[in-house]
């Protein structure tokens, strides 16, 4: 693990711990032998209040990079989910992720998690990663509306 990320990542920790915004929980994942893996984290993001996504509390696997923060970290919904920007195979497509466009070495882990929730209920149609979801959102909207609140109801925290 180079020193710059785990620094980085180290100092993300701290900062998290401090203060993040309510309901959301990120923490690195912990290894075989109890250490903590600074490079993999587990997130929640809960669906904002008001809209569809409102109840469930949606989990995230953030894999960073060696070379982060210059490169991203990936983010992926564990389970995948039913959204016109997430991949099927769950992977989060979003501007502030992806190295050629918006991603910047500055942007912390808080402003991941809240730039995703943000993306929940406010889909990028220029940019679809899951065709079922996209031809829903555009066509069906009363349907999808359904669909996202079903998914909320089966991701509501224990």
């Amino acid at each position: 693990m180079s020193s710059l990320a785990s620094a980085r990542l180290a100092e993300e920790r701290k900062q998290w711990r401090k203060d993040h915004p309510h309901g959301f929980f990120a923490k690195p994942v912990k290894k075989a032998d109890g250490s903590l893996n600074l490079m993999e984290w587990e997130v929640g993001i809960p669906g904002k209040e008001k809209t569809d996504w409102e109840g469930g509390l949606y989990k995230i696997r953030m894999t960073f990079p060696e070379d982060f923060p210059t490169k991203p970290p990936k983010c992926k919904f564990e389970p995948p989910l039913f959204h016109p920007n997430v991949y099927p195979s769950g992977t989060i497509c979003l501007s502030i992720l992806n190295e050629d466009q918006s991603w910047k070495p500055s942007i912390t882990i808080k402003q991941i998690v809240l730039g995703v929730q943000d993306l929940l209920d406010n889909a990028n149609i220029n940019d679809p990663a899951q065709v079922d979801a996209y031809s829903m959102f555009k066509n069906d909207r009363e349907k999808y509306n359904k669909r996202i609140k079903a998914q909320a109801l089966e991701r509501r925290p224990q």
